[in-house]
């Protein structure tokens, strides 16, 4: 396979485990009062598909520049990363969406900036992914990938959001609670490659040292 396609379908799964649209939109409706209108979940769905966007470029283009601030290695970026992210699976495969919503409680007048774009979808776990993607281009390429895996996963996203209550209707509960698990295991197994793979690296710079 192209390494260049290897690379886009590894981060686009990697975004799409993290963001998992599917837990996301259920915790927008279980946000929303009933009496929501269509309009309203759509201006929901961009707002806080734009947020999220602008973070992501906010970090893509800024991350090096945070690292070398603090002298942060970014082994050690990757070890505290994939921690995050293992504890984000931990919640995906338990009580997910109580947990996550409850960070809004009472946030019912504009939910998509805050909390919906941030934290519940662009949150610690997705920082520090595109912090470490973009340690690990090794090319402006490298770099333009990453950006396209993950404006597709905003694209499903903002789509998913947009039709939240169509797709729930057609899911059931049931297969959306399945779909959130099985995004769970794919970033815990995501945050375990993470963890073991920075403190290898370290482990080794520090006996080389």
């Amino acid at each position: 396979m192209n390494p260049l396609v290897d690379q886009f379908l590894r981060e686009a799964i990697t975004f799409a485990a993290i963001m998992d649209p599917i837990g996301v939109s259920a915790i927008m409706l279980g946000m929303l009062p009933h009496s929501a209108t269509h309009s309203e979940v759509a201006r929901i769905a961009w707002r806080s598909t734009l947020t999220v966007m602008v973070a992501f470029f906010i970090v893509l283009f800024t991350g090096d520049q945070v690292l070398h601030f603090f002298g942060i290695d970014q082994n050690s970026l990757k070890v505290i990363g994939g921690i995050v992210l293992l504890m984000m699976a931990i919640d995906m495969l338990g009580n997910a969406e109580k947990s996550r919503s409850s960070v809004s409680e009472g946030s019912r007048e504009d939910i998509s900036v805050i909390p919906l774009g941030i934290p519940i979808i662009f949150g610690a776990g997705l920082f520090t992914t595109i912090i470490i993607f973009k340690q690990q281009a090794h090319s402006t390429l490298d770099v333009l990938v990453t950006v396209a895996a993950f404006l597709v996963n905003a694209l499903v996203v903002y789509a998913v959001l947009r039709y939240a209550v169509i797709l729930r209707r057609w899911m059931g509960l049931t297969a959306e609670k399945v779909v959130t698990k099985l995004m769970g295991l794919i970033t815990g197994a995501i945050a375990v490659q993470f963890i073991i793979s920075g403190i290898v690296l370290l482990g080794r710079h520090y006996l080389e040292g």
